[in-house]
């Protein structure tokens, strides 16, 4: 078991970096998850206060108790804590700046998500792959006024610009074209910048893109 970088910590919470991988939460089959770990490794049960998909990698908050898991879920549902996520993407936005809020279906209803993207880079590559000749990626900044689950995934590929290795909603043929042409291996999507709120101040906390991002 790696250990898992601390950024921050004090009497109610950490600020962690989730490798790409680990899955947040343990259940049936999950040999290594982020709540089991993450105690092991600090040496006391811990509380998780929201979630990164398994395949997304970077900043989380995990509280030490159950009131500091109550104070920070409402933190972040109040908007008090602000997340922004890098996404490197198959294709191209239609505009460069902008905000999504196509309704998502969960667990059987209709929900609200507003994702605000802008695009950061685009770039374009040759392959001698066949229907893929010509591949454009596109680097996404987004920011999240919901937390729908799947949300960004979900947004950017019924916009046409799925996330690169995103094979339950994206473009599976074109991730097998990515992975032989760019050795993309999984989902390209972070967690890359928190804001919270902390002895009354805002507090930033950033990090580079996961090596597995840094394809070019």
């Amino acid at each position: 078991m790696n250990s898992i970088p601390v950024l921050y910590e004090d009497d109610e919470i950490y600020v962690i970096n989730k490798p790409a991988g680990l899955s947040v939460q343990g259940g049936q089959g999950v040999k290594h998850s982020l709540d089991n770990d993450f105690a092991l490794q600090t040496g006391q049960k811990v509380y998780l206060v929201h979630r990164l998909d398994k395949d997304t990698s970077g900043l989380m908050i995990v509280a030490k108790s159950p009131f500091a898991a109550s104070k920070w879920t409402k933190l972040i549902s109040s908007k008090a804590v602000k997340k922004e996520y890098i996404a490197i993407c198959a294709g191209k936005m239609k505009d460069k700046k902008g905000v999504i809020t196509e309704k998502l279906i969960q667990h059987g209803s209709e929900k609200s998500a507003v994702t605000y993207f802008t695009v950061e880079e685009e770039k374009n590559f040759t392959t001698e792959i066949e229907g893929y000749e010509n591949i454009s990626l596109s680097f996404l900044r987004l920011k999240l006024e919901t937390g729908r689950m799947h949300q960004i995934r979900i947004h950017l590929a019924k916009n046409g610009c799925p996330i690169a290795g995103d094979d339950q909603h994206g473009n599976f043929k074109l991730n097998k074209a990515l992975k032989k042409a760019l050795k993309i291996k999984s989902l390209l999507l972070a967690s890359v910048r928190l804001t919270l709120p902390l002895n009354g101040r805002e507090s930033l906390f950033e990090i580079e893109l996961p090596p597995h991002m840094k394809i070019c």
